[in-house]
């Protein structure tokens, strides 16, 4: 029999799925809270049908709540990744009990208009990294690592939980192991992205300059604040490890000082090491191996925010679109 939900209180089964998630899928903190989030969602959808467990939601059901969700403004892909969420927890939920339906099956979220990433231009991108707005202000360690991360971030396109999960070096000792850390001989950073899975990026020059810099200022943090996170290599002023944000806060901080017309935020600086790096170099699976996208297909979007370059290579390689080709 399915268990009887109380009133108030989270199922349970909610939590052991939310354990197994965890434990056997190796899912990040981050994922867990928006499952965890979408799962509460569910439960309010139970209580307002005044059913008592939550097999007793119905196709309609779910059907009817993401139609409202959309009617109240959610994004398709919000309601995308609610409807994956709750599809993954009836799916669990039929291996540990009988289920005479999965409520989910068949539910499509709305079309989502396709958009392209949003990325800065090469100017923009290079004047972001190495401006100096922050660092002549009032708390010049700040500007230092600033720079180091602004740096990273372009360098090798990684996502910012992979950049605040950096440590200083590899550690594997009782209780905790490194998710990430840079090997300056090497002159690559390793991380550990979206399913758990490692990879190691190259990290250009500009950018081992500016967090041998920041490290140099690193260690005096953490000499006059005792709480400091011993492994992060990127810290604030308190010592402790940099969130994410923060991170956000201070490059949009950072890029109106500079005066950048656009709405920065971390991921652009991924997006613009995609668009750029592909332009330069044309290699959309090295790229695709750099950013750990499992799918080449979320790799090439990034071919569609260079139609100036698509034209130079349709007019230098077709026999037809030649100008200067008069042999008619």
């Amino acid at each position: 029999m399915p268990e009887i939900v109380q009133s108030s209180g989270t199922p349970p089964e909610i939590e052991r799925y939310l354990a197994h998630l965890q434990t056997q899928r190796k899912f990040s903190p981050h994922t867990l809270d928006n499952y965890s989030r979408d799962l509460q969602q569910l439960l309010a959808l139970m209580r307002e049908k005044q059913v008592g467990h939550l097999t007793a939601l119905t196709n309609v059901d779910i059907r009817r709540y993401t139609s409202q969700l959309h009617g109240r403004g959610l994004s398709p892909s919000s309601i995308a990744r609610k409807l994956s969420a709750w599809r993954g927890f009836f799916n669990w939920l039929a291996l540990q009990q009988t289920l005479n339906a999965n409520p989910t099956d068949g539910v499509k979220a709305p079309k989502r208009a396709k958009s392209l990433p949003k990325a800065l231009g090469v100017d923009d991108a290079v004047k972001l990294v190495s401006g100096v707005a922050e660092i002549t202000e009032d708390n010049p360690v700040n500007g230092v690592c600033n720079k180091a991360m602004f740096e990273l971030l372009y360098s090798s396109g990684l996502r910012v939980s992979e950049l605040t999960s950096l440590d200083v070096r590899y550690m594997s000792e009782a209780g905790y192991q490194s998710q990430g850390w840079i090997d300056f001989d090497a002159a690559e950073v390793t991380v550990t992205g979206k399913g758990n899975k490692r990879r190691s990026v190259p990290v250009g020059a500009a950018a081992i300059v500016a967090i041998r810099h920041w490290l140099q200022l690193r260690e005096g943090i953490a000499e006059t604040i005792p709480t400091t996170d011993v492994h992060a290599l990127f810290i604030s002023e308190r010592g402790r490890r940099m969130t994410a944000r923060l991170l956000q806060t201070r490059i949009k901080a950072h890029a109106q000082a500079l005066g950048i017309p656009a709405d920065v935020h971390p991921h652009v600086l991924r997006h613009s090491f995609a668009s750029h790096l592909l332009q330069s170099s044309g290699d959309l699976r090295a790229v695709q191996e750099m950013l750990g996208h499992a799918s080449i297909a979320s790799t090439q979007v990034y071919t569609s925010l260079d139609f100036q370059r698509l034209a130079q290579v349709y007019d230098a390689a077709h026999p037809r679109a030649k100008k200067q080709n008069k042999r008619e």
